[in-house]
């Protein structure tokens, strides 16, 4: 299983349940790393979305608490094992979590590849990421060029859970 997120130097990845940034090739790189694939949010991560749709071209797995939730185009589970169990049928590498900030890291331990957008600024932020960078059992294996954005500067990394024999 993989993850796809942005964060800012501090791995912070939003305030007010919303983006911290919206940077136009950060967005076509999750469309073309996620289209076709399983992506697993919870609830509030729908809702930020555009009218608070289901991405297209994607299975949406939404993850709430609450048992009567329901939309049009995705599938609503309870929980991490229910997610995991409607996965089932796709390879790990097609399947996607995308936030938000707890259900990042109740997945993280399920998954082996992290694509990261790290923003080289510190924003306001009250939603973070784990710091990949001091976890042992996480190496950064690609990093991207730097990319601007106006005045911002970022990078496309690739994090691989280090192989658990060595």
């Amino acid at each position: 299983m993989n993850l796809i997120v942005a964060v800012d130097k501090n791995w912070a990845i939003g305030y007010q349940k919303n983006l911290l940034v919206r940077i136009p090739a950060d967005q076509r790189n999750f469309r073309l790393v996620t289209t076709g694939k399983a992506i697993i949010m919870g609830r509030s991560t729908l809702e930020s979305f555009p009218a608070g749709l289901p991405l297209k071209d994607r299975t949406n797995i939404v993850i709430t608490h609450k048992k009567e939730y329901r939309v049009k185009d995705a599938i609503v589970v309870s929980g991490i094992e229910e997610a995991q169990v409607t996965v089932n049928g796709f390879k790990p590498e097609d399947v996607f979590v995308i936030g938000g900030a707890s259900i990042y890291k109740q997945m993280l331990p399920l998954c082996d590849i992290a694509y990261i957008t790290k923003i080289d600024y510190a924003y306001q932020a009250d939603t973070w990421f784990p710091d990949m960078d001091g976890m042992d059992d996480w190496e950064l294996t690609e990093e991207s060029e730097e990319q601007t954005y106006h005045d911002l500067i970022y990078t496309f990394c690739r994090y691989e859970r280090k192989n658990s024999d060595s």
